[in-house]
């Protein structure tokens, strides 16, 4: 499949608009289901790349940190580079031809 002008355009105004929101905010704290998610999400991956011992894997989920709410603080640049790519996709789509 093949992007269209309007597509691009689109792509382009959701990133942009995603990228002045990362600029807007300074952090974001998770609900506890969130942070239960993210917490089993992590700790499978490092079991699985042999982080934790195996005998220690039903300890960590038992924890109380792993249900405590998770602060998300976002790099500065991520905003400027999402702002930076939704610009040039905006740019590009008006630089293409019209759809028939």
């Amino acid at each position: 499949m093949e992007f269209n002008r309007n597509q691009y355009f689109m792509l382009g105004l959701i990133i942009l608009a995603l990228g002045i929101q990362f600029r807007m905010i300074e952090s974001v704290i998770l609900t506890e289901e969130a942070s239960k998610f993210v917490a089993q999400k992590v700790l499978k991956q490092k079991v699985e790349k042999g982080d934790i011992p195996q005998v220690m894997v039903p300890a960590v989920e038992a924890s109380p940190a792993a249900t405590k709410k998770q602060m998300i603080t976002p790099p500065k640049w991520m905003g400027w580079a999402l702002i930076s790519f939704g610009s040039v996709l905006i740019l590009h789509s008006l630089a293409m031809k019209k759809p028939d």
